[in-house]
């Protein structure tokens, strides 16, 4: 008996031990496994950091790099280019003319066409979407990337176009005596119309459209010996229909003039003073957030999504003509240079800034590197970006796309 029960004990005790062996054995396996993660986790994230650091190492060499020459990619002379008008369209090329609207791709391949007949079309574009109208005359079009969504005859002369990302529409009408501001659906139905006074509120200098039915309009009006400038904002949505006119925010400014105004995007609104930029931000009920007062005299105003631009004549002893300032939406400087192109056009295309005149054009990038400048062989008509270093270049001669080198 008692050697059963010896030997009972050494089972136990071989057991326990084989038992505390195979936990030791696992807690190893456990940390040899966490430990190979987390080298794993370590590797990962360094390999993630060196491709990040050459990315932008690349990107800093690319943005501070100039060039001097430029080829050409593609070309078409056989283009009507003096009654053919372009606009980039969300990575493509909206071509319109009097007889005709299409869209093109970057190779100046046609997706689609499509037949028209305006007088003087003029066209405002927004993302994807675009409105095109007869200037004086009483048509409208309203279209995507892949056609007409709609057409539209209106009552009165057209004097203004402006195109809302979500395919809506605003159309400045003028008949003389009364002016009429028109919100139409993305397929050419009427939202709404409103008939302005020259008394009260203005006359509608510009308008400026949003996504989700909201307007902004800019008025002039005179006030005794002073010009007086009204800016509107009206919400066709929920938020305005218990508003008079729909209006949910005014702001009045005296001895101001007020010729343009902008949408931004994500609720944020520009309005292009004689002296000044003012912002405004709210998607059903705008108020206004910043005011950049100019020091000189304004000779250019520019912008895109996230800041806007503008000139002033230089005022220092250089041989600079002008001096270009850009500003976010909050009114912090964020780039200054001075150049010295006599341009007739500025704008920003693909976060850059184009320059050009009728025989030069000319690209600084948004941190301020001058890109390219030369000399165009013809005359310039039009130059935007169409893509990372793709620019359409328009010139009497044909339509080109160039990379520069």
């Amino acid at each position: 008996m008692a050697n059963i029960i010896t030997k009972l004990k050494k089972n136990i005790r071989k057991n326990k031990l084989n038992k505390e062996k195979a936990n030791e054995k696992n807690i190893s396996y456990e940390q040899k496994l966490a430990r190979r993660r987390r080298a794993l986790i370590r590797r990962g994230v360094l390999t993630v950091a060196v491709v990040a650091a050459a990315v932008a190492i690349v990107l800093l060499y690319l943005e501070k790099r100039s060039f001097n020459n430029f080829q050409i990619l593609h070309s078409s002379e056989q283009e009507d280019v003096v009654s053919t008008q372009y606009a980039e369209m969300n990575g493509n090329i909206l071509r319109y003319s009097t007889n005709s609207v299409s869209l093109v791709d970057t190779s100046l391949n046609t997706l689609w066409s499509e037949s028209c007949s305006m007088e003087n079309p003029i066209a405002d574009v927004n993302g994807d979407r675009a409105v095109i109208g007869d200037q004086d005359g009483t048509t409208l079009i309203l279209l995507d990337e892949n056609g007409i969504t709609g057409n539209i005859t209106v009552s009165y002369p057209i004097v203004k176009v402006r195109a809302a990302g979500d395919g809506m529409a605003a159309a400045i009408l003028d008949n003389g005596d009364e002016t009429w501001i028109n919100f139409y659906s993305t397929d050419g139905s009427l939202i709404a119309e409103n008939q302005t006074n020259i008394e009260d509120p203005g006359y509608p200098l510009d308008v400026a459209v949003a996504d989700d039915g909201l307007m902004m309009v800019a008025y002039q009006f005179i006030e005794g010996s002073d010009t007086t400038s009204y800016v509107a904002f009206y919400n066709f949505g929920d938020v305005g229909q218990n508003e008079d006119d729909r209006i949910v925010s005014g702001y009045t400014y005296e001895g101001v003039i007020i010729p343009q105004i902008a949408y931004l995007g994500n609720g944020r609104f520009a309005a292009f003073r004689d002296d000044g930029v003012t912002f405004y931000e709210g998607t059903q009920i705008p108020k206004e957030t910043e005011t950049i007062e100019a020091e000189e005299e304004i000779v250019s105003t520019f912008y895109d999504e996230d800041s806007v631009g503008l000139v002033y004549k230089n005022t220092e002893n250089d041989e600079n003509l002008y001096v270009l300032k850009v500003y976010d939406t909050s009114g912090n400087l964020i780039l200054q240079k001075s150049f010295n192109i006599s341009y007739t056009t500025i704008k920003m295309s693909g976060n850059s800034i184009l320059l050009y005149n009728s025989s030069q054009i000319c690209v600084i990038s948004g941190h301020g590197v001058q890109k390219y400048a030369g000399s165009m062989d013809g005359t310039v008509s039009n130059f935007f970006k169409v893509g990372w270093n793709r620019y359409l270049l328009v010139m009497d001669t044909g339509v080109s796309v160039i990379k520069f080198s």
